[in-house]
């Protein structure tokens, strides 16, 4: 299958491993600055015939790729995957899909009447942990469920922003919870069951002064299934990340994945006493070497599946849209100080320019 990437920032070398470990033929990459392409070519000893393109249009003439990965800033994914998506081609788009409403409803219309299959990049419904997990809700192991939580309390600085001047902008990015807490609030939704009906939230911009949008949102969320659930994501722990964790709390269990990156069980409770509460620890947790874990390999692999199955992703452009939905709620929710509730019909990260000036 012909692989494109265009984007070769922090986040393309995870890609580029999945798309080699997947065996997918690697035709182009694409970037505006070509010393990033020259270094991934170089990291990854990419054979001498994949090309380089500074303009991803021209790479989807030549090359005609029937798979592309979007890993640019986050502002651009939604232009770049319509360009790709009318241009035939399966696009897998790094989180999140959009930063409007209408962007996400664009893509995923596109992708309808194009016929092809769109995937938003949300790996970590691929760690070990978080498929156990799902594993006991799809079993109804949890009985009733009552709430869940999601707390994302990392560290970025001044030498992560400033190292791309996107970053923490409104018409770009977005703040901690846009781009850092994006994927664990994907994972709250999916297991709460899939369908918000209110949210109430407070962001605020407590210590970096030198972005435009928020290092600190809390907020409550309601279910339509009569659950609850709680998002804290921040940047602003000292000295550096501490910790991504999820609980599920239910009738008759417990569950808590934590590590870096929900990629570890950490407590494993359940009245029907079916497994050892050890043994699933030991055998559900990873230790990955970054914040981005294993996922993305198994996430191609699923892809290449849809693909060549015709059928849906996991994660699917819906998804995309549902985990852009929940941060633009609460954005709307802590500008207004009131509940909002879903879904939103029209909402974007430009409607929260100056908010914090």
């Amino acid at each position: 299958m012909k692989y494109a990437l265009i984007g070769c920032g922090r986040i393309s070398p995870n890609h580029i491993m999945a798309a080699k470990n997947n065996g997918l033929e690697i035709v182009a990459i694409c970037d505006i600055e070509p010393k990033y392409m020259e270094d991934k070519v170089k990291k990854f000893t990419l054979p001498s015939t994949v090309k380089k393109y500074t303009d991803y249009k021209e790479l989807l003439v030549n090359e005609k790729p029937e798979l592309v990965a979007v890993c640019t800033e986050s502002g651009l994914h939604a232009q770049i995957a319509l360009d790709c998506i009318n241009a035939g081609c399966n696009v897998i788009i790094e989180k999140p899909i959009a930063l409007s409403i209408a962007d996400a409803d664009a893509i995923i219309e596109a992708a309808e009447k194009n016929n092809v299959k769109v995937c938003v990049n949300h790996q970590n419904r691929f760690n070990k942990s978080i498929a156990k997990i799902k594993d006991a809700l799809d079993k109804d192991r949890f009985g009733r469920l009552f709430h869940g939580t999601a707390h994302i309390r990392w560290a970025r600085d001044w030498e992560y922003y400033s190292r791309a001047k996107w970053r923490g902008t409104w018409a770009q990015d977005g703040g901690c919870l846009m781009n850092q807490c994006i994927h664990n609030i994907d994972l709250l939704i999916w297991l709460m069951g899939g369908e918000p009906t209110e949210v109430m939230a407070y962001t605020d911009r407590m210590k970096h002064d030198y972005i435009e949008a928020e290092d600190l949102g809390i907020a409550v969320v309601k279910f339509a299934n009569g659950t609850y659930g709680i998002i804290e994501g921040t940047t602003n722990v000292y000295p550096k990340n501490l910790e991504e964790t999820l609980y599920i709390f239910g009738e008759k269990g417990t569950v808590k994945a934590g590590g870096a990156s929900v990629n570890k069980i950490e407590e494993w409770n359940f009245s029907d006493e079916l497994d050892v509460a050890a043994e699933v620890k030991a055998q559900f947790s990873e230790n990955p070497p970054s914040v981005y874990g294993f996922g993305h390999t198994p996430l191609y692999a699923d892809v290449i599946d849809a693909i060549q199955n015709d059928r849906q992703p996991l994660v699917t452009a819906y998804d995309g849209k549902k985990a852009l939905e929940m941060v633009l709620a609460i954005y709307k929710s802590a500008a207004e100080g009131k509940p909002v509730q879903f879904p939103l019909t029209e909402c974007s990260t430009l409607d929260f320019t100056e908010r914090f000036d």
